[in-house]
């Protein structure tokens, strides 16, 4: 399987420096991260609300080394919201935030991503919008939930993540399922070992309809992150024997990939939402990307071969 071999390449500063060095890979890296600043990413926020479309803004990093790296990350996405304030999108356009990128690896990191966090979330409350907490590798997790909820005690509305590959996920969905949760259901794009984490995708497939059914007949709200035609079908026909109307769960896919399902599902009255990542740091996030999908890497290295 070449996911774990690109996911190992995306540790590796040696493919880092090889990759980006190629000349084909910013045209390549732009369809996946549209932009590095948010007067580049402002336009394609505006054309993808204008049909229909919502979005949740990634701003990619993640190799964070000191507490200054931190708060630079935190003051990106303060100068994000100050923007967003201005477009009067409102719970149309939220964020995403990776804990590692507020400091949560360093000494203390747990209290330092909160700190930093904190602000960010209630910026974005204050111009009626929200905050997503990713998730990462499993080591990560109980502290991501654990500001997960301390952070809900003032903002119910922030959402998490939780992937459908590891063991733990069924356990964390019934206790996520409650009345006002926000919970995003993705496979999952880490290197995670076999005692935490199925390796077979049809295994990750069947955990993830099993998720799902719990989260759908749960009482929180459920956040489909799926390109899967059968798994979007599938959620399709959960939320159907759940009871859910349109507007009571929603679907989202990355910037980049499945376009016109994106207008397809916003077109039928589903809430589409779309991971729009930007921003310089792009490896990390776009090496995942060409993990999980095998159709990604194909187009990567069809791109380098007719450029080359």
């Amino acid at each position: 399987m070449l996911g774990p071999v690109i996911l190992a390449a995306s540790r590796s500063d040696r493919m880092r420096r090889l990759i980006s060095a190629a000349p084909v890979t910013k045209q390549v890296v732009d369809r996946f991260i549209p932009g590095e600043t948010v007067a580049d990413i402002v336009p394609i926020i505006e054309d993808l609300t204008a049909k229909g479309l919502e979005l949740t803004m990634d701003v990619v990093g993640e190799d964070i080394t000191t507490p200054e790296q931190a708060t630079a990350a935190r003051d990106a996405y303060l100068a994000l919201i100050d923007h967003l304030k201005g477009l009067e999108l409102g719970e149309k356009v939220e964020m995403s935030v990776k804990l590692s990128m507020f400091g949560q690896a360093l000494d203390g990191g747990h209290e330092l991503a909160l700190a930093n966090v904190r602000p960010v979330v209630e910026a974005a409350a204050a111009i009626g919008t929200t905050v997503t907490l990713d998730a990462e590798d499993h080591t990560t997790l109980d502290s991501m939930f654990a500001i997960h909820e301390e952070l809900r005690k003032d903002f119910p509305q922030t959402g998490c993540v939780i992937q459908a590959y590891l063991f733990r996920t069924e356990a964390d969905a019934r206790r996520l399922a409650e009345s006002g949760s926000r919970v995003r259901l993705v496979k999952g794009a880490y290197k995670e070992p076999a005692e935490v984490a199925y390796q077979q995708k049809h295994e990750i497939d069947k955990a993830y309809v099993r998720i799902l059914r719990i989260l759908m007949e749960g009482e929180g709200y459920p956040m489909i992150g799926s390109h899967d035609p059968r798994l979007i079908a599938i959620a399709q026909e959960l939320a159907h024997k759940a009871g859910r109307k349109l507007d009571e769960y929603e679907f989202q896919m990355l910037y980049g990939i499945r376009g016109e399902e994106h207008l397809r599902l916003a077109a039928e009255g589903h809430r589409m939402r779309v991971y729009t990542a930007y921003g310089t740091d792009w490896y990390g996030y776009f090496m995942r990307r060409l993990a999980e999908k095998p159709a990604n890497l194909r187009f990567f290295l069809r791109s380098m071969v007719s450029k080359g």
